[in-house]
C-alpha cells in the first residue's frame, strides 16, 4: 500500500475519491480562469456599471479565498487529515453560491457558459463527494466533541433567516413590480437554492443524525467565509470601481459574521480534540 492509499485509508470514506479529486481540480482551474478573465477583460465581461461593481472585487475574492480554501481542503484531505476532508464540502459550496449569482445575473455573453459549467461541476461534484463519506464513522468519532446544538442552532437560524428574506424579495419583485438590479436579485435567488442546505444541515446536526456531522463543519466554513469574502469586497471595491469605502459596512458584516466564525471555530476545535485526534 502506498502512502496516498495509507492516508485514504485512514479517512472515513465508502469508496475512492481519485473522481472527485479531477473534478475539484477541474472547478479550480475553471474558476481562475473566470475570475482572470473577468479582471483582463472588465469591460466585455462586465458591460454595465452596476456589474461592473458587483463582480470585480468578486473575482479577486474568488481568487485569493474561493481557490485557495478549495485547493487547501483537497490538500488536507489528500493528507489523510479529517478536518480536510469535512472543508471539503463547504468550498465547493462556496464557489455553488458565487457561481449561481454569476448565472443569473450575466446571461448574454460567452462567460455565462463557463459560469454555468462551474454551477454545475459543483453540484455534482458535492453530491459524489458527500456521498462517498462514511457518515456512520464520521458520526461515531466526533459525537460528543463538537457542539451540534451551537452549530446546529446557528446554520439553521441563518439557513432560515436568509431563505425568509430571498423568497420576499423574489414575491415582491414577481407580484409588486418592485425595482431592483439584476444583481441584487441574482443574490437573492442564490440564497433561495442554497440556503436550505444551512437549514436542513443545521436540524440534521442539531438530531446528531450521521448527514449533519459530515456536512456541519462545511457549512459553517462556507458561511464564516461568505463573510469574510464580502468584508474583502468592500475594502476592494474602492480600488476596483468608483465606488467610496464605507467603514460602517464592514464593521456590520464582521459584527454578523461572529455568528459564524464562533461555532466554527468550536467545531473545529471538537474535530482537533476528539479521541481521533492524530486522523485530524
Amino acid at each position: 500500500m502506498n502512502t496516498n492509499q495509507r492516508r485514504n485509508a485512514s479517512l472515513p470514506i465508502k469508496r475512492n475519491l481519485a473522481l472527485i479529486y479531477t473534478l475539484s481540480l477541474i472547478i479550480a482551474i475553471l474558476m481562475a480562469a473566470a475570475s482572470v478573465t473577468g479582471l483582463l477583460y472588465r469591460a466585455v465581461i462586465y458591460s454595465t456599471d452596476n456589474l461592473l461593481q458587483s463582480f470585480a472585487s468578486n473575482d479577486v475574492v474568488n481568487l485569493f479565498i474561493g481557490l485557495p480554501i478549495l485547493l487547501g481542503s483537497m490538500w488536507l484531505a489528500q493528507r489523510g487529515k479529517l478536518i480536510g476532508l469535512l472543508f471539503w464540502p463547504g468550498a465547493l459550496f462556496f464557489v455553488l453560491r458565487n457561481y449561481i449569482v454569476y448565472v443569473f445575473a450575466i446571461s448574454h455573453n460567452v462567460a455565462f457558459l463557463l459560469h454555468l459549467t462551474l454551477v454545475t461541476l459543483s453540484v455534482y461534484t458535492i453530491i459524489g463527494l458527500i456521498a462517498s463519506i462514511d457518515g456512520k464513522a464520521v458520526q461515531q468519532r466526533l459525537i460528543g466533541s463538537v457542539s451540534e446544538r451551537v452549530a446546529g442552532g446557528v446554520l439553521t437560524g441563518l439557513g432560515l433567516l436568509f431563505f425568509l428574506m430571498a423568497i420576499s424579495t423574489i414575491i415582491n419583485v414577481l407580484v409588486s413590480q418592485t425595482p431592483t438590479t439584476e444583481t441584487e436579485l441574482a443574490h437573492h435567488v442564490a440564497d433561495f437554492l442554497i440556503a436550505p442546505s444551512w437549514g436542513i444541515g443545521g436540524v440534521l446536526l442539531w438530531q446528531r443524525k450521521e448527514l449533519g456531522y459530515v456536512t456541519g463543519l462545511g457549512l459553517l466554513f462556507q458561511g464564516s467565509m461568505l463573510f469574510i469574502g464580502l468584508i474583502i469586497f468592500f475594502l476592494l471595491q474602492p480600488f476596483l470601481t468608483n465606488d467610496s469605502f464605507v467603514l460602517s459596512s464592514v464593521v456590520v458584516v464582521f459584527v454578523l459574521g461572529l455568528i459564524c466564525f464562533i461555532p466554527l471555530a468550536l467545531f473545529v476545535r471538537g474535530v482537533i480534540s476528539s479521541r481521533s485526534s492524530s486522523l485530524v
